[in-house]
């Protein structure tokens, strides 16, 4: 398994795959994490693809699974993303590999009134910057992209965030997915053939996020918002059937009021 920019999501999913016995390669720009990702058992390389793309003479040439989470972030301009993921691409073209998976996020999608699936095909109402790194991705073979939702579970709890501040979004829906779940469907994933390559991966409910907020302090002791101020908001809501049709997947945790 080699895992190219290993982040939060990156890092679970590594420890999981040594859990197993699986032999895991990692990339990362910190040097604090490359440190504890090799104390915890992983091979770990530092690699910084905003400016190379030189597969290091010590990594195999050879894997089953690719992993990408190197970010396409808002911060960078569309040149840097660019070229950061050309970068990414001609290394993973450089591998052997059975199949490789992508993370992205729904914040590709435009804010819309109403549901929304991988279907859309407005594609000049998408964030340039992810949908630029999506098509670099997608121009590999055998890549499957998953378009993440907003990302919870350990230390990630909803309430913290508002604790004694004013909520301006409690009613809007929530797109929101739990680290357990997207860790569970990146091996479903990896060792399934799917037609689709295209995926959102969020929990099928949306209940409001004044409702997670209430139900996450309850649950995690955290103090409620001063007030609940909703401002006008787009009800967005991101459709999860496909990867749930195309699995059969059943969610650990189908509601973000189960985090």
């Amino acid at each position: 398994m080699l895992i190219l920019g290993c982040g939060w999501v990156g890092e679970e999913f590594a420890i999981q795959c040594r859990d197993q016995g699986i032999e895991v390669w990692a990339s990362t720009t910190n040097i604090e994490k490359y440190h504890r990702l090799k104390s915890d058992g992983i091979f770990a390389f530092l690699m910084n693809f905003d400016q190379d793309y030189q597969v290091p003479n010590f990594l195999p040439d050879t894997f089953d699974y690719v992993l990408t989470s190197v970010p396409a972030s808002k911060k960078n301009t569309i040149t840097t993303i660019s070229q950061r993921f050309d970068n990414v691409s001609h290394f993973i073209r450089l591998l052997q590999y059975d199949k490789h998976i992508f993370l992205s996020s729904i914040g590709v999608y435009p804010d819309v009134e109403g549901p929304i699936d991988e279907n859309f095909s407005d594609k000049d109402s998408l964030n340039r910057l992810l949908f630029l790194a999506e098509d670099k991705m997608r121009s590999l073979s055998q890549t499957t992209v998953f378009r993440l939702g907003g990302l919870f579970g350990k230390n990630r709890i909803f309430a913290k965030y508002f604790a004694g501040k004013i909520c301006t979004t409690g009613d809007q829906p929530t797109n929101f997915i739990h680290l357990t779940d997207v860790i569970r469907l990146l091996f479903d994933v990896f060792s399934t053939d799917l037609k689709d390559n295209l995926f959102n991966i969020v929990c099928p409910a949306h209940p409001l996020k004044k409702e997670v907020i209430v139900a996450s302090a309850a649950k995690y002791g955290y103090e409620l918002p001063i007030s609940f101020e909703p401002e006008r908001i787009t009800r967005k809501i991101v459709s999860s059937d496909r990867v749930i049709q195309a699995l059969g997947y059943t969610f650990i945790y189908p509601s973000p009021l189960n985090f």
